[in-house]
């Protein structure tokens, strides 16, 4: 197995989650107001609407507190609209409300949006296998899968900013898409993507999945988790010895390492980014070109760390050009 070391050295949080019971009063007294100042909505959630309320609502069990970092020192606000990742400026207040009523709806409506990819049993054995699990956006029926990976500087999940717009907006388009939650280090990062995939392939009948052409997406650390995948597979991080994906979609990440098997990859970063370097990441397009491997690079000027979706910025629509790359690889 290809060990990795941690690409971020970060001083620990040490946070208590006020438990749901704890917490429920607030969640009440959200709900009131939620409902007195947005009468006229049809959505449950508005940005008014209280984190606590969504990580307690009896419709998502107990994945609810996953919805959100698990080690709640990385975030802060209150309410949906106030919302802020560490590391990540742009995170979107429509899209967050969004995201949470996709979710709430589904999920009453009796749908599976969450799977658990490790056992009970391995879970006993190792507790942090508790924070893990799949989100499910999905798509037509028999259409082809994503998985998105948040980037956070494998300290945090960030997938409300990095991994569950995408999958949102990628099942809009059909396809069906899954947002990781994994353990939070460069290693276990990978080996949760290893076996994410490999729960996708064993239950792509239950699923309605196409595992032909699978692409793995990442911003950030998430970035470096589909790449390291891509290069070396699945079965190098513990998981079943599967098909290459068909295709990685990287965004700002310094990530160089490459193999000459290293399947096609689409790379999009700011200039202005003091996290990853855009020229970094053009080298290893350059690199991976040069060895005949079909490969897309694209900067965009002014442009910071963790511009996610790119709404409101020069980025904007760069996930259909992405798509548009992906679906390339299909035809070929």
């Amino acid at each position: 197995m290809k060990k990795l070391c941690s690409i971020f050295l970060l001083a620990a949080f040490t946070v208590v989650m006020p438990g749901c019971a704890a917490s429920s009063s607030n969640a009440a007294q959200g709900k009131t107001e939620t409902m007195q100042s947005d009468q006229n909505t049809s959505e449950p959630y508005q940005a008014d609407t209280k984190i606590s309320e969504v990580i307690c609502d009896p419709a998502f069990g107990e994945y609810g507190r996953l919805i959100f970092p698990a080690n709640t020192g990385y975030y802060s606000g209150n309410t949906l609209g106030e919302l802020s990742l560490t590391w990540y400026g742009n995170t979107n207040p429509d899209k967050t409300v969004e995201i949470t009523n996709y979710m709430k709806n589904h999920a009453e409506a009796g749908e599976a949006i969450f799977y658990n990819i490790y056992t009970e049993e391995e879970k006993v054995a190792d507790p942090a296998k508790e924070d893990t699990g799949l989100f499910f956006f999905k798509g037509n029926p028999g259409e082809k899968f994503a998985v998105c990976n948040a980037g956070g500087g494998f300290a945090y999940v960030g997938a409300m900013h990095d991994s569950f717009p995408h999958a949102l907006e990628l099942s809009k388009m059909g396809y069906n898409a899954f947002a990781l939650i994994y353990r939070p280090d460069a290693q276990t990062a990978c080996e949760d993507l290893a076996r994410a995939i490999s729960f996708i392939f064993e239950h792509a009948k239950e699923l309605e999945v196409d595992t032909d052409c699978y692409s793995l997406w990442g911003g950030s650390a998430g970035a470096r988790m589909a790449a390291y995948l891509g290069s070396y597979g699945t079965a190098a991080y513990g998981g079943d010895d599967l098909p290459q994906a068909g295709a990685v979609i990287m965004q700002y990440t310094g990530h160089s390492d490459y193999t000459e098997n290293d399947p096609p990859t689409y790379v999009c970063v700011g200039e202005n980014d003091g996290i990853a370097s855009w020229r970094t990441m053009e080298q290893r397009v350059d690199a991976l070109k040069a060895i005949g491997i079909d490969a897309e690079f694209h900067k965009y000027p002014n442009l910071n760390h963790g511009f996610g979706l790119g709404i409101g910025t020069i980025a904007a629509g760069w996930l259909n050009d992405a798509v548009a790359f992906w679906e390339k690889q299909m035809d070929n």
